[in-house]
């Protein structure tokens, strides 16, 4: 196993022991804004087809689909797995960040709430081809990560990559995005009491 796959192994293997206080955590948060910003971003007529990367236990799953849309979760754990399929409803596939296998041009949307900075740095760039790829002609990424000062490591039993908004702008439009627009959350708040980093990105139509 090379050195990405023991990170991701690792870093699942966090969310594998502690899923179900995981979801009793976070079940009751809100991530409307979050949610709001892609469906306002996405051209398409409604229903949508959207994946929500990272879905962990399924909660915005049930979100998407109680609007009328046609949602799929991804995630790489196990239980959260079983987990989403059981409180959504939804389709929920089992898939490694670092090992994507996506449909060609599937969804209008892509939902990547709190879960792209796992992915380290050196892998990035592929992972995001992969979800430009899966993307129709005009979808849109949505992704919210903690923001940092460009630095990555070990918190905890968790791997994170930590980007300010230049550095995250410059990885994303690499990989083929051109941006929409992006926010600090919690809204309300300072800037220095805002620790997300929401952003919106489309993939061009031609």
């Amino acid at each position: 196993m090379d050195e990405l796959d023991d990170i991701s192994r690792r870093t699942l293997a966090h969310y594998e022991r502690n899923a179900r206080q995981f979801f009793e955590g976070t079940v009751d948060h809100d991530v409307s804004q979050n949610i709001d910003a892609l469906l306002g971003a996405i051209e398409s007529d409604p229903p949508c087809a959207i994946l929500d990367l990272g879905c962990g236990p399924g909660r915005d799953l049930k979100t998407f689909t109680a609007l009328g849309h046609r949602a799929i979760g991804l995630d790489g754990a196990a239980h959260f797995v079983e987990m989403a399929r059981a409180y959504s409803g939804c389709e929920v596939w089992q898939q490694d960040l670092l090992h994507l296998d996506l449909p060609h041009e599937m969804f209008d949307g892509i939902f990547a709430n709190a879960v792209l900075f796992h992915v380290p740095s050196r892998a990035l760039p592929q992972v995001l081809e992969h979800l430009h790829a899966a993307l129709k002609p005009g979808g849109v990424l949505f992704s919210s990560n903690p923001r940092g000062d460009n630095q990555e490591g070990w918190n905890g039993e968790r791997y994170g990559s930590y980007y300010d908004f230049d550095n995250w702008s410059r990885l994303v439009t690499a990989a083929g995005f051109t941006p929409v627009h992006h926010y600090y959350r919690p809204a309300g708040l300072p800037r220095e009491q805002q620790p997300w980093l929401a952003s919106v990105w489309r993939k061009r139509s031609s």
